[in-house]
């Protein structure tokens, strides 16, 4: 039931995520940040970029990805075995995706989506949750007696 719990709570808020990222009262551009208009749409990397809640740097296809992550979150709960996967994927890509805003050259994920300042720990920190529950959480037994099963 962890697993599950998990995955559907990654999906939901990555859901809520992804949702604010195209509500503007949630987007600004803080002081010292980069000054890409929020409306500016030249680049598939500028189209929408801003700061969710002037903390997380985001653009369209980051909103998207949030979406599309959540969702998948929500409708792997159904069943622990799909959760447990669900989980074990997105530890390892937000693993991979946290140590990819370590390195300069990706920090825009080859200019598609930011991934740099607060979206390193808050990707490592899911990460690490994803892999917890993934992982290295028992896995509840399963009760296989005859009387059970009819």
């Amino acid at each position: 039931m962890r697993q599950r719990y998990c995955a559907l709570t990654l999906g939901i808020l990555f859901t809520l995520l992804g949702i604010a990222g195209f509500i503007p009262n949630f987007l600004s551009m803080p002081s010292g940040a980069s000054h890409i208009a929020i409306n500016d749409s030249t680049s598939i990397y500028t189209a929408g970029f801003s700061y969710i809640f002037g903390l997380f740097p985001t653009n369209l296809m980051h909103n998207i990805v949030h979406l599309i992550v959540g969702i998948l979150g929500i409708v792997w709960y159904a069943s622990e075995d799909s959760a447990r996967l669900y989980n074990r994927g997105f530890a390892i890509a937000y693993a991979a995706i946290a140590l990819m805003g370590l390195i300069p050259i990706a920090q825009t994920t080859f200019g598609l989506m930011p991934i740099y300042g607060n979206n390193v720990w808050f990707n490592a920190l899911t990460a690490a949750i994803a892999a917890y529950f993934g992982f290295f959480s028992p896995t509840e037994a399963r009760d296989m007696s005859p009387a059970r099963n009819m």
